[in-house]
């Protein structure tokens, strides 16, 4: 999908594709979210997008200059629709601990888009809202500026990168997802207590743990952390 540039007046498709749609953005992103799901980045094309809509692929040039434009347009719906249901409180913890939650259940609910998009930067309507949100909830809570960012970048590079990773284990074949979880009981589980003692000491826990995300514990760590952080910063003691 070349760069091509049609003016925006011009982009509003008037008549109904064979399947008796009217184009739009919105349109184009959803159907381009279920192909991800059914094909991966394979279904970033303009000819199976064309099909899937019942349209000319030309015809989405009017809403898209290239496919890493539509990319774009996919990581930003992804970001709108956690923020859609999410509203701060004023509990700074308990906020970012929700929309943290969201953020990674939405991945998990698109799992391959997830995986293409967690590392863009969109620029877009859904995403400043997201910065001014987070920030805005950071700055209340009394964090100074630099604070503030420095908590925000590592607060949604985690959620990102969790995401992005459970989605990996998500979008594996059932059976290679079973034989993986298996390799903590019948290897990590069996492993002989004077040759591996840490290991052999805590295989149960391992069992029981290592077959579902560890993103809920992480996420408490750094929201301890940040409490602890903002703690020193009112009392002054922050190197």
């Amino acid at each position: 999908m070349p760069d091509r540039v049609v003016q925006p007046a011009a982009r509003q498709r008037r008549r109904p594709t064979k399947q008796g749609v009217v184009l739009s953005e919105e349109l184009i992103v959803a159907t381009a979210l279920r192909l991800i799901e059914e094909h991966g980045a394979d279904a970033l094309s303009v000819r199976r997008l064309g099909r899937a809509l019942g349209a000319d692929p030309s015809s989405l040039y009017r809403y898209f200059r290239h496919t890493d434009d539509l990319m774009l347009a996919i990581a930003d719906e992804l970001i709108g629709r956690t923020l859609k249901a999410w509203r701060p409180t004023g509990d700074w913890v308990a906020d970012l601990r929700e929309l943290g939650l969201r953020m990674h259940a939405g991945a998990l609910a698109q799992p391959r888009a997830a995986m293409l998009s967690a590392h863009r930067v969109t620029g877009r309507a859904h995403e400043i809202q997201a910065v001014e949100s987070i920030l805005g909830v950071l700055r209340r809570a009394g964090f100074p500026d630099p604070e503030a960012v420095r908590i925000y970048h590592a607060f949604v590079d985690q959620s990102l990168a969790f995401g992005a990773l459970d989605s990996a284990g998500t979008a594996l074949p059932k059976p290679a997802r079973e034989a993986e979880a298996e390799v903590w009981r019948s290897t990590y589980g069996r492993l002989p207590a004077d040759t591996h003692p840490h290991i052999a000491a805590t295989a149960p826990h391992l069992v029981a743990t290592m077959r579902s995300s560890s993103y809920p514990a992480a996420l408490e760590l750094l929201l301890a952390a940040a409490r602890t952080r903002l703690d020193h910063i009112r009392a002054g003691t922050v190197d």
